[in-house]
């Protein structure tokens, strides 16, 4: 670990801030804090919390936004020089790195909160440094790269008693929730099967090809930083700032990708946890990159009066039968719940405009409305209620649940026997799996 920053690690960004001035700053926005109320607006303005942003490219412009609407951002770490200068202009008076560990070791006393999206890889080992310091942590989603972080951070957040939420942002979404508690309610019977997919990767990033040819590391990318815990690899095109989810050692594949969307609904209404077993047909991989398609069953026991079900996962262009939605072209993404008595359609990976096949109105039950996703997060730092999506009670598990079917992928074909208590693949055959649940980190980036 480094025992301080340097004052390149500081100032890195500032040469570059007039050239990023003319590119422009990314414009992102959260898709639910966008409108928020009079009152939460006000809320925000009293709020006055500091907060560290570790990955504010991409989906971490959003967040940061959605930060800023609540206190102040007051130091960013941030791999790539340009992307870093580009936040300066709209956050001057944060502190700018490159490494957040020597983020970490420069402003611990001068955070209260930290936000962390970065590539998967890196979620975990900064989410746990910041959890350590006692800091509150938003990290999006998926949680982490691996089951073993998953769980860490869920152990860490109860112990160091944090505020966390994870960044699937459509959670507070109201025709989700009410979708959720429709399906509680038992208004439709017992849910026997439950049906997932997504268009990702295919055009969205490669999958199931060889690794790019190496070249020069850009001159304003902190390669070391970006690969964080990953083992070492040269710089090449295709993994910074976006394709590196097709990769094992960085991502987790379509699944990763969107499972904690698609599979929020259903995990809502139906508390998927703790699956038993995972099985797995794919179009073949290389052990370094995901493979091009992917369908994956969870097996899962009875819970708290829950009968058994069974949930099918469906990737790169595979689709559920088309018969269980008569008259309906499936979209890149969605969910099909199968109960006793109807069956549910929802048309994309948030949970939204769920319907009842045939046409039937959807029953109207009460729900618990959310003030806005980033809202819980700062209510439960002031205090309040945790958030929905807290990582212990809500978001460890959900990742727990849709990071298990990698195992089932890189499987590809045999079932896996899950001992959910312990984190272990059953039977002998279960250590071929221990460095996809429990991997080595680099030196110095260590959970």
């Amino acid at each position: 670990m480094p025992t301080g920053p340097t004052r390149r690690d500081v100032l890195i960004g500032s040469a570059a801030a007039v050239g990023a001035a003319i590119v422009g700053r990314a414009q992102a926005s959260s898709l639910l804090n966008s409108a928020a109320s009079p009152a939460a607006a006000s809320f925000a303005k009293s709020a006055g919390i500091r907060f560290a942003v570790v990955g504010i490219g991409g989906k971490g412009t959003s967040d940061a936004e959605d930060a800023a609407r609540f206190g102040e951002i007051v130091a960013i770490a941030e791999i790539d020089a340009q992307t870093r200068a580009k936040s300066l202009i709209q956050y001057p008076r944060a502190a700018s790195f490159s490494d957040f560990r020597r983020m970490f070791d420069a402003m611990h006393s001068r955070i209260d909160a930290v936000v962390v999206s970065t590539p998967d890889h890196t979620h975990a080992p900064a989410a746990a440094a910041a959890m350590r310091l006692g800091k509150h942590v938003f990290c999006q989603k998926p949680l982490t790269r691996t089951l073993h972080e998953a769980r860490t951070l869920a152990q860490l957040a109860r112990r160091h008693r944090v505020a966390t939420q994870m960044g699937n942002q459509l959670t507070a979404l109201p025709e989700l929730r009410r979708a959720a508690a429709a399906i509680r309610s038992g208004a439709f019977g017992a849910v026997k099967e439950v049906h997932c997919w997504t268009d990702r990767a295919g055009n969205w990033w490669p999958q199931g090809v060889p690794r790019p040819q190496p070249r020069r590391t850009p001159s304003l990318v902190d390669w070391d930083a970006w690969l964080g815990p990953a083992p070492d690899r040269p710089y090449a095109d295709g993994y910074h700032p976006f394709a590196w989810r097709g990769w094992w050692d960085f991502g987790t594949g379509a699944l990763g990708d969107i499972g904690c969307h698609c599979m929020n609904l259903p995990f809502m209404a139906l508390d998927l946890r703790d699956p038993v077993a995972v099985s797995a047909e794919t179009s073949g991989h290389n052990g370094d990159s995901f493979p091009l398609w992917s369908i994956v069953r969870y097996e899962f026991p009875a819970r708290r009066g829950r009968p058994a079900v069974t949930l099918t996962w469906y990737d790169g262009g595979k689709r559920p039968p088309q018969e269980l939605v008569p008259g309906s072209e499936y979209g890149g993404n969605g969910t099909i719940f199968v109960c006793e008595r109807a069956t549910l359609y929802s048309p994309n990976e948030y949970g939204g405009g769920t319907q009842i096949v045939g046409g039937a109105p959807m029953p109207d039950v009460p729900f618990d409305q959310s003030p806005g996703h980033f809202e819980e997060w700062v209510q439960a730092i002031q205090g309040g209620k945790p958030a929905r999506s807290n990582i212990p009670d809500y978001a460890g598990p959900l990742t727990e649940t849709v990071l298990l079917g990698n195992l089932a992928v890189w499987a590809n074909g045999e079932r896996v026997e899950w001992d959910s208590r312990r984190l272990r693949v059953r039977g002998s055959g279960g250590r071929e799996f221990e460095r996809l649940i429990r991997p080595e980190y680099r030196k110095g980036w260590e959970l």
